[in-house]
């Protein structure tokens, strides 16, 4: 999957869930029940095969990490290699990219958006700058927004920004010094209820 430049809502109502594409929640939620298309309002679905469901499952958690297929797969292919559960090691790790850390501190509105800021050179990770939006951060990781950026227009109110933000319990932010941190791992009930990871590993599993 490239990036995609289309209509965000679609992709939403395609699913039937937000998944965070745009900045305006209620205005996807307006028409998250109308699948998208001249028959939208009364499409009506029989019941999906057993790789359907494990496609559509797929699909959400790629447009929502904003994903291709190649790096998807490759996460996949990585969590099964690792101790543990494959599913939980596959969240982890999605939700411990650099560009989804940025956007769960509050630094950014959509995960897009976040992306955008770290291959922009935004941030620092330990006193470092760091562009890669992959890059996986470790516990013990301080974020910190670099001074010189911190002055754009697109910042201005971030103070207030990051004070509101809702953080999972593995992440930390000081709002005032425009920094965040990493306490530990993702834990489960950090994850997006989104997509069903089962299913993923299920169709990965047989191809």
């Amino acid at each position: 999957m490239g990036r995609n430049i289309g209509p965000k809502n679609k992709i939403a109502r395609r699913f039937g869930v937000n998944l965070g594409l745009k900045t305006n929640a209620a205005k996807v939620a307006r028409r998250l029940a109308q699948t998208p298309g001249v028959h939208g309002p009364n499409k009506r679905f029989g019941s999906k095969s057993t790789y359907g469901k494990q496609l559509d499952e797929k699909q959400k958690a790629k447009f929502l990490y904003g994903l291709r297929e190649k790096q998807f797969r490759g996460y996949v292919t990585k969590a099964a290699g690792m101790q543990g559960d494959s599913g939980v090691n596959l969240k982890q790790l999605l939700e411990r990219r650099f560009d989804n850390v940025i956007y769960r501190l509050g630094f950014a509105v959509t995960r897009a958006q976040a992306r955008q800021l770290v291959s922009h050179r935004m941030f620092f990770v330990n006193g470092k700058r760091m562009d890669i939006p992959s890059y996986l951060v470790k516990s013990g990781d301080v974020i910190t927004l670099r001074e010189n950026k911190a002055k754009k227009k697109i910042f201005d109110d971030i103070v207030e920004q990051l004070s509101k933000a809702e953080l999972p319990s593995w992440l930390a932010i000081d709002p005032n010094k425009k920094e965040g941190k990493v306490l530990g791992m993702p834990q489960d009930d950090d994850f997006d209820k989104i997509f069903n990871v089962k299913l993923i590993i299920e169709y990965y599993s047989t191809r």
